[in-house]
């Protein structure tokens, strides 16, 4: 046998099509992302969470006035209502469906396929990163609307967004990469509910006392959305106190994923 024919095998080159072998990393993130994206689309509860509820608090705080707010209105209502449609998204719905997937051995399949953690956990952040844009288009477009007209500063809320989706999604990979589903389940629900009331999401904190503007800036929520009140409707750079909040809560989220997320 000739050195050319041991190099190649008992099989020439091109003998079987599609030639086996493992797909590229790129390939793989693409892959799970867009079977991701697909299964929120169709998932009513994801929807809800995603956009309806959002939508419903950007028409309902604007046009309802239950709670006094600076006019015009809905320029106090679009910042909480981009930090609600981030927290939903970038948070509660990935620590769901991680856990989900972890407890009916999705993840245990795709790490047998190949998948590594790396490449699942980015495939994750570019589910969520295609959801947020999605959200700020349809939202944006509705507040535009109904009045509202970004200011000389709006430029700024592009990093502040990322930086609490960073957030986020860190705690939510955390949340539902080392829980049972049932806990992340109620516990997601409740912080949800919970940073919702405390970060001043719906209501500015410069309304609430002193001690509850401390604490309630100092979540997440309340952070993210000090931020872009302060970029969309002050017409201002964010203030630093907000945006190291912000990277402390991504500093842990992601450690504590990176450290203990867990395939089963």
């Amino acid at each position: 046998m000739t050195d050319t024919a041991r190099r190649s095998g008992p099989f020439p080159p091109g003998t079987f099509r599609p030639d086996p072998g493992p797909a590229r990393a790129a390939g793989m993130v693409r892959a799970a992302a867009a079977a991701e994206l697909r299964i929120q689309l169709r998932n009513g509860e994801q929807l809800l969470l995603a956009l309806v509820i959002p939508l419903a608090v950007l028409l309902g705080m604007t046009y309802l006035t239950v709670v006094d707010l600076p006019t015009p209105r809905v320029d106090a209502v679009v910042p909480g209502v981009i930090t609600l449609a981030v927290m939903s998204s970038a948070f509660t719905a990935q620590a769901i469906s991680t856990a989900f997937d972890r407890r009916y051995g999705v993840l245990k399949r795709l790490a047998a396929a190949g998948m590594s953690r790396t490449l699942l956990i980015a495939g994750k952040c570019v589910t969520v990163a295609a959801v947020v844009l999605g959200q700020l288009v349809v939202l944006g477009i509705v507040a535009i609307l109904i009045g509202w007209r970004p200011g000389a500063a709006a430029f700024w809320a592009v990093p502040v967004v990322v930086l609490g989706g960073v957030a986020f999604t860190g705690l939510g990979l955390l949340l539902g990469g080392t829980l049972r589903a049932e806990a992340v389940l109620a516990l997601a629900n409740v912080l949800w509910f919970v940073m919702l009331v405390l970060g001043g999401v719906l209501v500015p904190l410069t309304t609430a006392s002193g001690w509850l503007q401390v604490v309630g800036g100092a979540t997440p929520a309340g952070a993210l959305s000090e931020a872009l009140r302060a970029v969309l409707q002050d017409g201002r750079v964010p203030g630093p106190w907000s945006l190291a909040v912000l990277v402390l809560w991504a500093l842990l989220g992601w450690f504590g994923t990176v450290r203990w997320f867990r395939w089963l």
